[in-house]
């Protein structure tokens, strides 16, 4: 058993006792070392605040205490990072969900919604976090893929041999845990996160719809970011998939002649959503459950632009 240290910084300390499988204890040290004196200066400040509603501010306070920090460690161990790493990935994280809060205020006070978008996803704690584990975001297969409409889309591309989020190491490891309840607080992290994934592609990428969501991450921030990737890097292909859910759950494709296939690539967004919505018009069974998500939110999609269809 390694010898139990604690050294103390402002009353934190920090404890390092691995052979007894005690998980360290984040301290003013360990936070300096992952996202620098300024990050240091809001952890004081918000020692100093009185307690206010939701429990992320306590927790990132002392984020052992946080009832998943167990199964981050034991997770990002599997993925192969090292100790001192998790440790700052999580204060990091925690760090970042406890400022979040006050950012999505200062968001809503603009004007323009990708302007929005943007200052939502501006947190430096989380931007720390993705220079911190950013390696741990590389793909395993030849190409990288991006989706929407549920889970189930993302698990048919990586079927496919293409690499989401979710199936990078650390993708995975935030695909596990829930953090925080509040998905306003989450999801600037996962756009972040997205960011940096999306800026590994250097080949073909694979994009994977379900249902086509103009609002969506995909739409409005992946897909203009590789855009600009393009521009520098022409390997840097899109390859756009339609996808339908059959009754029994499984996912095809759908062709230009509206049949269902393995396997349906077309080379411009216009086309695979042109695609998906004329299959879902035209040959989906409304008594098909596992394909009427889709069918509602194109049908509501083509009615906000003045072309109701049930």
């Amino acid at each position: 058993m390694r010898d139990v240290q604690v050294t103390a910084a402002a009353g934190v300390g920090r404890r390092v006792e691995r052979g007894a499988e005690a998980a360290p204890l984040h301290g003013i040290a360990a936070l300096q070392r992952a996202a620098g004196n300024a990050a240091v200066t809001r952890w004081i400040q918000r020692a100093a605040e009185p307690p206010q509603a939701g429990r992320e501010r306590e927790y990132a306070m002392a984020p052992t205490e946080h009832g998943e920090w167990s199964d981050f460690c034991s997770m990002m161990r599997e993925a192969g990072v090292a100790d001192d790493v998790v440790d700052d990935a999580w204060q990091l994280v925690l760090g970042g969900l406890a400022d979040q809060g006050q950012v999505n205020a200062e968001a809503v006070r603009l004007e323009g919604v990708q302007e929005r978008r943007d200052h939502a996803a501006s947190n430096t704690w989380f931007w720390d976090l993705v220079k911190l584990v950013g390696n741990h975001l590389e793909i395993k297969t030849p190409t990288l893929a991006l989706w929407s409409g549920g889970a189930a889309v993302s698990d048919h591309a990586w079927a496919k041999g293409h690499t989401p989020l979710e199936r990078t190491r650390f993708g995975r490891v935030l695909d596990r845990l829930v953090v925080t309840p509040d998905w306003d607080l989450k999801l600037p992290m996962w756009s972040v996160v997205s960011k940096a994934f999306v800026s590994r592609a250097t080949g073909p990428v694979h994009i994977f719809l379900r249902a086509y969501d103009p609002e969506s991450v995909l739409v409005l921030q992946e897909v203009p970011q590789l855009r600009v990737i393009q521009q520098m890097n022409p390997n840097v292909t899109l390859h756009w998939h339609p996808v339908y859910t059959q009754a029994d759950g499984t996912l095809r494709e759908v062709s230009p002649d509206l049949e269902l296939v393995d396997d349906a690539s077309y080379a411009s967004r216009d086309l695979c959503v042109a695609a998906l919505y004329q299959y879902l018009l035209r040959v989906h069974d409304r008594g098909n459950a596992q394909g009427e998500h889709a069918y509602r939110a194109m049908s509501a999609d083509l009615a906000a632009n003045g072309n109701p269809q049930d």
